[in-house]
């Protein structure tokens, strides 16, 4: 079994150093990215690197131990974005800064994890400023 340091560098790797929600580069950031359990602890999620997630401080703690929210359109619960079993360009694309969802999983996501709060557009326009953004694999 990997060290849990092993474990997070390996996290880090697969993400590309980024979270895996948003697509935030740690690179710049003072605060160091949580690892996420996708599937929560309390809903019996293990500890291991098919249920763990890259997570920006913002996302992780908005996620929380939520799996599902309301679809802003619909009003209808939804799964949320799960970076393990979806593919980010199915549910997500970038319209400059903003990220639009383009499914129900996605814009109950963008909503729940307010991915278009203002200092996160602040952020990716000075990650576009960088040559960061949109982040490879987010496009």
């Amino acid at each position: 079994m990997a060290s849990a340091a092993e474990l997070r560098r390996q996290i880090i790797e697969r993400a590309g150093n980024r979270c895996e929600y948003c697509g935030l580069a740690q690179a710049g950031q003072e605060a160091a990215f949580h690892v996420d359990h996708v599937v929560p602890v309390s809903a019996g999620g293990l500890t291991n690197l098919d249920n763990l997630a890259l997570a920006c401080v913002s996302c992780s703690l908005r996620k929380g131990a939520r799996q599902v929210a309301p679809d802003p359109q619909t009003g209808e619960a939804v799964a949320l974005f799960n970076p393990r079993r979806d593919a980010w360009r199915v549910h997500f694309r970038w319209d400059g800064v903003p990220v639009v969802g383009l499914t129900p999983t996605g814009r109950a996501t963008v909503e729940a994890l307010r991915m278009n709060r203002a200092l996160a557009w602040a952020i990716r326009a000075e990650e576009a400023h960088r040559g960061r953004h949109p982040p490879l694999g987010h496009t």
